[in-house]
């Protein structure tokens, strides 16, 4: 039997991981740094929560989400993006009694897709969440929020924020409208999901993958022309914010995300450096969800941060922080095991970190200690624990010296 992970899923360690965790990491450190605070939502919901929550229409509800019936009938889905779930507890946990609501999460998400390079069908997202705040400078907190993540994983240059406003309720009407009209044109050419997003929400059309209709959308009418006043200056905002903050967008008038429940804000920061999945970061507003999934009207804006996507690229621009060195403590002979273990639990109370080789004699541990990159090894035998003493050898250098046993941690701090 050659049991391996399912398609579309992988075990996730040594340097992988490490990348990994400092994407995770880093979007949880400048989360709290903005005064979110995290939730963790069950890995599998009713699935109410996503056909409401994330849009028939879209993508993920129609072709990706793994559903199924548990024993007594009922049907519930593994999450296939965080948002829906996190809005489901802001409103079954009662939150909106003490606005605004900020939230940060991190966690595995799970869609039937084509797996391929930084795409899985378990993928992990970190995301934040703001309920309860409908100005402007919300939207330009959120995208700070991300425009800082990706700095500090060393990115800046690597990445390019796409900007684009759905409008409000009205705005989207009147610009729905005139989608419908311009494809009705074109029904016979347009693919078969397009044809079917042409009755449901035209402009997913926008957002189609075909060669075919994208043809046909170079032609289509802009989001612009149909913002209400409202709208234009609710997007002026949001770009006059992100000018005074100094971070860099373009505006691209033909973004409008893969889900259904945005309005007025929406962005996406992509890459070139990873192939045909250049997004990175996404997300926007989406004022009417929490109506739409039984709450009271509250405005919603926030983004989902791929971290398995992050984490391949910082790993191939070569911006993954090297992983601390550990500390080898090497006896010399049986009779200096046990001294050697008190020795190790002693640094690891001080907070260092220590190996222990286990067996062999005190070259193989040596050897050992050097294949997995020690810094330094504590080496003890008899005379050295007859003297109170540790020899300590600086593995890069060479150099080394007698320690007294009591004075070992602070001996060793050049090595933390």
């Amino acid at each position: 039997m050659n049991l391996q992970p399912a398609r579309g899923t992988r075990d996730i360690y040594g340097a992988e991981l490490t990348a990994f965790k400092q994407v995770e990491n880093t979007v949880r450190d400048f989360a709290k740094r903005y005064g979110f605070g995290e939730i963790q939502t069950p890995i599998f919901e009713a699935t109410e929560v996503f056909c409401r929550g994330v849009g028939e229409t879209s993508d993920i509800v129609s072709k990706e989400m793994y559903t199924f019936s548990d024993r007594g009938g009922e049907s519930f889905t593994l999450r296939p993006e965080g948002t829906a779930g996190v809005v489901r507890a802001f409103v079954s946990e009662g939150m909106a009694q003490n606005l605004p609501v900020k939230l940060f999460y991190a966690g595995p998400m799970f869609r039937y897709e084509r797996p391929q390079k930084g795409r899985y069908r378990q993928l992990h997202q970190a995301g934040v969440e703001i309920l309860g705040a409908a100005t402007p400078q919300t939207d330009v907190e959120v995208l700070c929020l991300a425009w800082d993540v990706l700095c500090a994983l060393g990115l800046g240059g690597n990445v390019r924020l796409e900007l684009n406003t759905l409008g409000d309720a009205e705005s989207r009407a009147a610009y729905r409208d005139a989608l419908v009209a311009y494809f009705s044109q074109y029904r016979e050419q347009l693919s078969e999901d397009s044809r079917v997003r042409l009755e449901k929400n035209p402009l997913r059309i926008l957002d189609s993958k075909d060669e075919g209709d994208k043809k046909l959308i170079e032609n289509a009418p802009e989001m612009t022309a149909y913002l209400n006043e409202p709208s234009k200056a609710f997007f002026d905002e949001v770009k006059t914010g992100l000018d005074a903050l100094g971070i860099p967008y373009v505006v691209n008038p033909r973004l409008v995300r893969g889900l259904d429940y945005y309005r007025h804000t929406v962005f996406e920061f992509v890459t070139e450096s990873l192939g045909a999945q250049g997004t990175v970061l996404a997300g926007g507003r989406y004022d009417g969800l929490v109506r739409q999934m039984g709450g009271p009207e509250t405005a919603g804006i926030g983004f989902g941060a791929g971290i398995d996507r992050l984490a391949l690229l910082i790993t191939e621009l070569g911006k993954v922080d090297p992983e601390p060195r550990p500390i080898a403590v090497v006896p010399a002979g049986e009779d200096a095991v046990l001294p050697s273990m008190k020795a190790a639990h002693v640094l690891r109370q001080n907070g260092f970190i220590v190996d222990e080789a286990y067996t062999g004699n005190m070259a193989k541990r040596l050897k050992k200690a050097n294949k997995i990159n020690a810094c330094a090894a504590v080496i003890m035998g008899g005379d050295e624990i007859a003297k109170g003493v540790a020899t300590v050898r600086n593995l890069d250098s060479g150099e080394q010296k007698e320690v007294p046993l009591t004075d070992l941690p602070a001996a060793l701090e050049s090595f933390r």
